[in-house]
């Protein structure tokens, strides 16, 4: 039997198209084995979205072909589409396949078997206007499943490369998107993350249809107990996604809603879609709409040109928000995007004091949030055994509004949903106790 080996850098979107190239794999009957050990054939999916991401690519495709020079390594992902020719020039690579296409490795790896030639599969994804169909329909990780909705972005904001490695907006078909999600539901599944490139953006590109519209139909999915939504832009959090989340109890507490800065001159030549004002009305919206929403967030410092006072600004700003947890990167520079160009970069050491004082704000936001839901009684679904110890007698998940709940368990208990009262508030993760384990309708603790 014929083995192969995955390695994925990047975000999850890159990790869902990893499982699905594996489904591929699988149903040609190949064997996955780890990326260490030596395979007949190797899978880098890499990223583009900083120059260390290309980087790391590289590192790994190299690693790949040391572990087995007679392997054949494919190459496929962002870096991929943008820079094919780069990639092809590393001794030792076979095939390279952009974000599109991928469906087809399985006869690019047999034409290659027979010709023994480099293959570069790389087509122009500007000119992409369908989404490429890559069903999953299980993960190793057993408790939420991901359920790819959109590709491509057509934002181009001056910091990012992925439009030109993704292509521009595309949906996926709502009657796909749907029986996914029955498919899934019937896996077993107790969540589905909608995930994409720029998740909000869905239905953007349909007529007469809109997220708001295929949220309401997940809402009628018989069995299936949460959505959460991975990402939305605040500029498209309308009216009709926000009267869904308001009226559906299958709807997460839990937003990620990207601000990336917190002062409009920054947001400007970011070019983002939004003041801080409007980011700001549509935060206190959804506050009346889900009373208790946790509202995450990423946030980019130091981009160029960014004073003191502007990051103060910001810092303001965000206090204002109470996010339940921001995500904070130092601004890095991307060549190929405007922002790479623009003067006034900001110095490495300022970025970094500013990165603390974000995580620190961060920290005192996350506990502040969970400090409100201390004696309530929480729906947890078990994901793990406590740090991954078995038979610790402790397990951890996520509540709908995404805090992280330690409290007294059984691993019996991963992937099915559990009454969890919380007792102690703390930042990454907070204690509870159980109430009862709902899913089998038996109370556990009295």
């Amino acid at each position: 039997m014929s083995t192969v080996a995955f390695h994925t850098l990047g975000c999850k979107v890159n990790f869902y198209d990893t499982e699905a190239i594996w489904q591929l794999f699988k149903q040609d009957g190949y064997e996955q084995v780890d990326f260490e050990s030596t395979a007949d054939v190797y899978v880098i999916n890499t990223c583009t979205v900083t120059n260390t991401g290309d980087k790391k690519s590289r590192q790994m495709i190299r690693r790949a072909v040391r572990r087995n020079p007679e392997a054949i390594i494919a190459v496929t992902g962002c870096y991929a589409q943008t820079s094919p020719a780069e990639i092809m020039a590393i001794p030792g690579v076979d095939m390279v396949i952009g974000t599109q296409d991928r469906d087809k490795i399985i006869p690019l790896i047999r034409q290659f078997e027979q010709d023994r030639q480099p293959i570069n599969a790389v087509r122009n994804i500007m000119k992409t206007r369908t989404f490429e169909e890559l069903d999953v329909p299980d993960f190793a990780d057993r408790t939420r499943a991901f359920l790819k909705i959109q590709e491509g972005c057509n934002n181009f904001c001056t910091f990012c490369i992925i439009p030109w490695s993704r292509g521009l907006m595309r949906s996926r078909e709502p009657e796909s998107v749907i029986q996914q999600a029955r498919q899934l539901v019937e896996a077993g599944y107790n969540e589905i993350v909608l995930t994409g490139i720029h998740t909000g953006g869905y239905g953007e590109d349909i007529e007469d249809y809109s997220l708001g519209r295929l949220l309401r139909d997940l809402d009628r999915v018989d069995g299936l107990r949460r959505v959460r939504i991975s990402s939305i832009e605040a500029s498209q959090i309308s009216d009709e996604v926000i009267e869904v989340l308001n009226t559906s109890d299958k709807m997460c507490r839990h937003l990620h809603i990207p601000l990336q800065a917190g002062d409009d001159s920054v947001l400007a030549r970011m070019r983002r879609k939004y003041t801080t004002a409007e980011f700001g009305g549509k935060i206190e919206k959804l506050h009346k709409a889900m009373p208790g929403v946790a509202i995450t967030t990423d946030v980019i410092v130091g981009f160029p040109g960014e004073t003191e006072e502007m990051f103060r600004n910001g810092y303001r700003f965000m206090e204002q928000m109470q996010f339940s947890e921001m995500h904070v990167f130092p601004y890095s520079k991307r060549t190929g995007t405007p922002a790479a160009r623009m003067e006034d970069q900001i110095d490495e050491e300022i970025k970094n004091a500013r990165v603390h004082e974000l995580i620190d704000l961060s920290e005192k936001m996350q506990l502040a949030y969970a400090k409100q839901f201390v004696g309530q009684v929480l729906e947890v679904i078990p994901e793990r055994s406590y740090k991954g110890m078995p038979n610790s007698g402790l397990v951890s998940g996520y509540t709908d509004n995404y805090i992280q709940l330690v409290f007294d368990g059984s691993e019996d208990w991963i992937g099915d949903i559990v009454k969890v009262k919380l007792t102690e508030a703390g930042v990454n993760e907070s204690r509870g106790e159980c109430v009862r384990l709902l899913s089998q309708a038996k109370v556990v603790n009295g």
